[in-house]
Order: C-alpha cells, then sequence, then structure tokens
C-alpha cells in the first residue's frame, strides 16, 4: 500500500509539474509576437470623419469612406465594425492592392434617434499604423420638428 501511495505521488508530481512548465512557455510569449501583422502596409486615410448636417428622423444617412493603399503590400481588411446597431458597416471583400483606393461604406439608420449624432466604425486590418475610427456625424431632427 506505502508503494502505491509513493508512486501515485510521484506521478502526480510529475504530471503538474510538467504542465506548469508548458504554461511558462506560453507565458513566456513576447506580448509582439502575439499581435504581429501579417506583411503589414501603409493607408492613407482620405475621408476619417463625414459631418452629414441635419437630417430627418428616419433617412437613412450613407457614406463611402475613402483610403488609399500607399505601401508595398496588399491591404487584407478583417473587420469593419460599427458602434451600434443603427449603422451598418461594408468593407471590401478583396485585398486593396499598392496604389489602389478603397471603400468603407456606412449606413446609420436615424429612426429612433432624435438629437446629435455620433457614429464610429472600427477597422481591423494588416495597414500599420492602424486605421483611425471612422465618424458619422451630425443631427437627427426629431419627427416634430
Amino acid at each position: 500500500m506505502n508503494k502505491v501511495f509513493f508512486i501515485a505521488i510521484a506521478l502526480c508530481s510529475l504530471l503538474v509539474s510538467c504542465d506548469v512548465r508548458k504554461k511558462d512557455k506560453v507565458a513566456s510569449l513576447p506580448s509582439k509576437a502575439k499581435r504581429e501583422v501579417k506583411d503589414p502596409t501603409n493607408v492613407e486615410i482620405i475621408d476619417s470623419v463625414y459631418d452629414f448636417g441635419k437630417v430627418k428622423e428616419g433617412d437613412i444617412v450613407e457614406f463611402s469612406f475613402r483610403f488609399k493603399n500607399v505601401g508595398t503590400h496588399p491591404l487584407v481588411i478583417t473587420e469593419a465594425l460599427a458602434s451600434c446597431g443603427c449603422t451598418v458597416a461594408e468593407k471590401p471583400e478583396a485585398p486593396v492592392l499598392p496604389g489602389e483606393t478603397g471603400y468603407i461604406k456606412a449606413k446609420f439608420n436615424t429612426e429612433g434617434k432624435p438629437g446629435e449624432s455620433h457614429k464610429s466604425i472600427t477597422v481591423t486590418s494588416n495597414a500599420l499604423p492602424e486605421f483611425p475610427q471612422l465618424l458619422l456625424k451630425g443631427t437627427v431632427l426629431g419627427k416634430q420638428e
């Protein structure tokens, strides 16, 4: 019984120590390697803010934010997320080649959104530096105005 108990403890200690070393290797990876962007490129933002002025509640505000790939690698946009459900952002599906201009299309549904509006779009890509936030702003006039 004592031998079995001793062997069981020795095996558990061995398993635990292997698991700890495995975690140490993962934890010691440099944080830069986790965030490294494959084939980074440069982007020139042509439009980062669109002021739509004053619109009536219920109108759909549409705008295409322009940008140009001024780098040496294709620009791959993996995500374009709007700050709320009333705004939809569409990204280009194909990579934007060096020298080409691309668009992030935004549609803001003003229904139920009277007052000052600031809707942002966050773009994830292989651009360095990263895309700035894109902004739609203006005033939505209530239905009684």
